[in-house]
């Protein structure tokens, strides 16, 4: 069953168990409220009279809405105000509308499904064993039949002294020895002052 209820200056289409914001109700959390001015009721398509009908509402909590900034501005006369305002609200949970109540739905019963699969683990985990055990013998038995029966013939290794032989002599590369390192040369040195004259002896 639904109805329309009207509070504050607002409508609300509200059924038992709902959950609807209003303007600010007076009361407390957990306080009863009757709404009384129904505007239409009905269930489903069929409409019932709303002669003396009520919707019983319980207070969950007051709340406030957003902050909401008012600011006023005369341009060229100096003029700004600026304020801030939460509007105040009451959250309401819907009870009952007349003799309606909300019908409380019934917890769903547990399938046999979850049972069923339960049962069904154990035998699987015991084929997956058995397949694991049959593909370790079907391995087993190829690494015994590719074995080679008898002597295995000899493989010897290369000789180093015929494959260096074989190599061309252009494949050589001698490798050049560290140059030594040669000391600064003097010839583009700056000339070094001139040593100082010596005043002839005396006579």
């Amino acid at each position: 069953m639904f109805a329309v209820v009207r509070t504050g200056g607002k409508q609300y289409r509200v059924a038992p168990g709902d959950k609807i914001v209003v303007e600010k109700l007076e009361g407390n959390a957990g306080d009863k409220v009757t709404l009384g001015e129904v505007l239409l009721a009905g269930e489903g398509s069929n409409l019932k009279s709303t002669d003396g009908l009520t919707v019983a509402a319980e207070i969950i909590a007051q709340a406030k809405a957003d902050k909401v900034t008012v600011f006023k501005k005369r341009r060229r006369h100096n003029y700004r105000r600026k304020k801030g305002h939460r509007q105040q609200h009451t959250i309401l949970r819907i009870v009952a509308i007349g003799d309606y109540k909300e019908v409380k739905k019934a917890a769903p019963k547990a399938d046999a499904k979850p049972a069923a699969e339960a049962k069904a683990a154990p035998k699987q985990a015991d084929s997956a064993a058995a397949r694991a055990k049959e593909t370790a013998e079907a391995t087993a038995s190829e690494h015994e039949a590719s074995a080679v029966v008898g002597t295995p013939t000899e493989n010897p290794a290369p000789d180093d002294g015929k494959a260096a032989k074989s190599k061309p002599a252009a494949a050589k590369k001698a490798v050049p020895a560290k140059a030594k390192a040669k000391t600064p040369s003097t010839k583009n040195a700056a000339p070094a002052k001139a040593a100082a004259k010596k005043t002839p002896k005396a006579k």
